[in-house]
């Protein structure tokens, strides 16, 4: 029988607090030229996606990049967020 990661070694269940994805709200306005993504490789692919900050769904692609040394992700243009807006990113497989 599987495990969340507590238990038996090799175990690919993901715990019910991991998410595939990082969501990032703000409160205040922001212009992002860079984030970071915690234990997220370097080489590795995301998409970023405007969402609806109550629902989740997604508005629009804002931009696609790639993870640099240490999780920090770099993206050609500023993403621009007014106070209460939100983005999700999501690494590609």
């Amino acid at each position: 029988m599987a495990t969340c990661g507590c238990g038996r070694k090799g175990s690919r269940m993901l715990p019910l607090y991991e998410d595939p994805q990082f969501t990032f709200r703000f409160a205040d306005d922001r212009i992002i030229p860079r984030f970071h993504l915690e234990g997220v490789e370097a080489g590795r692919q995301v998409s970023v996606f405007k969402i609806d900050p109550g629902t989740g769904e997604r508005l629009g692609l804002l931009a696609m990049a790639t993870v640099g040394a240490d999780g920090w992700v770099d993206v050609a243009e500023p993403i621009i967020m007014r106070a209460g807006e939100a983005f999700v990113v999501v690494p590609r497989k």
